[in-house]
C-alpha cells in the first residue's frame, strides 16, 4: 500500500513516552506472529521531516541500503527536500530504475560502490533508458576497463559515472581515520582521474561523491566513556576542517574538467556539517529514517525509534531469565557489544554477557525478565538501519496505534542483492 509521509509531526511524538509507545506497538501487532518487524509511521514521518530540517535546504539522496523497502523509498522520495536514490549494488539500482506496476521507476539512481557484476553491466549497457537513470561509481581506471570489456563503447549508450573521493583523514599520530574506500585522496588525483574518464569514449562524468564516515558514522557521546567521547569530538572537528578545504579544492579541480551535475557527501550523522559545505550539492542519508540505536550516541540529534522488531519468549530457564526464540541479528562493522540488538521493552532488560544475541535463542535478564511469561513479546532495536530488512519479509506499518498495512522488504520481494 502507498505510504503518505507528507504530514509533519511535532518533536514530542508518542515515542517520547516509552511506557505507552511500546505497549501500543505490542497491541497493534498482537495478531501477527513473531518474529515481526514494525514501522511506526508517525515516528517515520517525524524522522523524514527532521532530516530535511537538518539538511537546511540541501537535497537528500536516500541511501537505499539503509531502508531496503521500495514502499518506504517511494514514500520518502516523494517528499520535497529528497531527490534521487543511492543504491548499494548495480543490480539493485537497475531494479529500482526499472520500476513495475506497483512502484514507479526511480529516475536518478547512483550506485554507491564500484561494480564488477558483468551481467548487470551488460544489462545497463543494453538499455538506453536505464543508462539515463543509473550512475556508476568509479575510483580506478581498472573499473572503466572492466565495463569496456563487457560492452564496447561503440556498442552502448554513454554510461554515467561518478568519481569517489576519499574523505578519510590522515591524522597526526593516530594515522588513517575513516573507511578504506577510494584511492583518490587529493585534488590532483581527482582531476587526473576526471581527465581520464572524459577522454574515454562511452562514459559521461556527471558527479563526485565523498563519504565522511569518521564524521557521519561515529557517535560523539558514548555513554559512560567521557574520555573517548572527547577524543571523538576533537577528531571530528579537525577532520571537518581538513575535509572542507580538500573537498572544495577537489570539486573545483574536477569542475574544470567536467560539468558536474551533483556533488554528494555526508550521511545521517553529518547532515548539518555536510550541508554547510559550499562544494556539496546533495547529501546521502537514510539510516535516520528508521532511527536504529546506533544514533543513541550522537549529541546533535535524536531520531525516533521508528523501526523495531519483536520476538516471543519461549522458555524460562531461571527465575530472572526469559529466553526469546532467535535474535542474533548482529549489525555489520567491528565486532563489539554495540553491534547487537538492544532490548527496549519491557524496560530494564539486558543480554547475558556469556550468550548475548544468538542465532537460535537470546536470553534476557533483569527485574522485568522475572515477570515475562512464555508467549510474551520482547521488543528490540537493531544497531544499523537497513540490515533489519534482511531478516523479515515485510514491516507491519502502524499508524496511531493501528496496523494499517505492510511494507515488503527487498527480501519479501524475492531480492537478495548482497
Amino acid at each position: 500500500m502507498p505510504v503518505d509521509l507528507s504530514e509533519s509531526l511535532s518533536a514530542e511524538g508518542s515515542w517520547a513516552r516509552p511506557d505507552t509507545y511500546w505497549p501500543a506497538l505490542t497491541d497493534a501487532t498482537a495478531h501477527l506472529e513473531t518474529p515481526l518487524a514494525a514501522i511506526d509511521l508517525g515516528a517515520l514521518r517525524h524522522n523524514a521531516h527532521d532530516m530535511r530540517r537538518r539538511a537546511a535546504g540541501t537535497p537528500i539522496r536516500v541511501a537505499a541500503k539503509s531502508v531496503r523497502s521500495r514502499t518506504i523509498l517511494d514514500a520518502v522520495t516523494a517528499l520535497d527536500g529528497y531527490a534521487g536514490v543511492l543504491a548499494f549494488t548495480l543490480p539493485e539500482a537497475l531494479w529500482l530504475a526499472a520500476g513495475d506496476d506497483a512502484h514507479p521507476p526511480q529516475d536518478d539512481v547512483v550506485v554507491g560502490y564500484p561494480t564488477a557484476d558483468r551481467t548487470a553491466i551488460a544489462r545497463l549497457a543494453s538499455s538506453p533508458e536505464l543508462a539515463t537513470r543509473v550512475t556508476l561509481m568509479v575510483d580506478d581506471v581498472a573499473q572503466l576497463d572492466l565495463v569496456d570489456s563487457v560492452a564496447a563503447p561503440s556498442a552502448r549508450p554513454p554510461l554515467r559515472v561518478c568519481l569517489d573521493l576519499d574523505a578519510s583523514w590522515q591524522a597526526p599520530v593516530l594515522g588513517h581515520l575513516g573507511v578504506r574506500r577510494s584511492p583518490v585522496h587529493t585534488a590532483a588525483q581527482a582531476a587526473a582521474l576526471a581527465r581520464t574518464v572524459t577522454a574515454r569514449s562511452g562514459f559521461a562524468l556527471v558527479g563526485l561523491m565523498s563519504y565522511e564516515a569518521q564524521i557521519a558514522g561515529v557517535g560523539d557521546d558514548v555513554r559512560g566513556q567521557a574520555a573517548r567521547s572527547q577524543l571523538i569530538r576533537w577528531m571530528q572537528r579537525r577532520s571537518k576542517d581538513e575535509l572542507l578545504e580538500r573537498r572544495g579544492l577537489a570539486v573545483s579541480a574536477v569542475r574544470q574538467v567536467a560539468d558536474l551535475e551533483f556533488v554528494n557527501g555526508g550521511g545521517t550523522g553529518s547532515l548539518e556539517y555536510t550541508a554547510s559545505d559550499p562544494a556539496v550539492t546533495e547529501i546521502a542519508a537514510g539510516s535516520g529514517l528508521f532511527g536504529p540505536h546506533l544514533f543513541d550516541t550522537y549529541r546533535g540529534f535524536a531520531p525516533a525509534p521508528a523501526a523495531a522488531f519483536a520476538l516471543s519468549v519461549v522458555r524460562r530457564p531461571a527465575p530472572q531469565i526469559a529466553t526469546v526464540l532467535g535474535g542474533g541479528w548482529i549489525a555489520s562493522g567491528p565486532p563489539a557489544r554495540d553491534r547487537v540488538p538492544l532490548p527496549v521493552w519491557p524496560p530494564g532488560l539486558s543480554l547475558l554477557s556469556t550468550e548475548m544475541a544468538g542465532e537460535v535463542q537470546t536470553p534476557v535478564t533483569g527485574k522485568a525478565a522475572g515477570a515475562l511469561n512464555v508467549g510474551d513479546r520482547v521488543w528490540f532495536r537493531h544497531c544499523k538501519a537497513g540490515e533489519l530488512s534482511e531478516h523479515v519479509d515485510a514491516f507491519a506499518m502502524v499508524d496511531d496505534g493501528t496496523t494499517v498495512g505492510t511494507a515488503p522488504t527487498y527480501r519479501g520481494e524475492g531480492k537478495t542483492f548482497l
